[in-house]
């Protein structure tokens, strides 16, 4: 599965566990829910979202 910035949160952990590593070492909230984008959790922690699908994808799973 590749992982787009149009996902929630919570669709990428549940598809890859892998993939928790890689938000919280951005500063990606990882609760209430998982229901921001990629795109928006990326946003509100202040880094760029081509970066974190970079290595999101390079992770097992995506």
């Amino acid at each position: 599965m590749r992982f787009t910035k149009d996902m929630t949160v919570n669709q990428v952990i549940q598809a890859s566990p892998e993939a928790m590593k890689v938000l919280a070492a951005f500063g990606i909230d990882l609760c209430c829910g998982g229901m921001d984008t990629l795109e928006e959790a990326a946003r509100k922690a202040g880094v760029a979202v081509e970066e974190v699908m970079e290595k999101l994808n390079a992770t097992k799973g995506g």
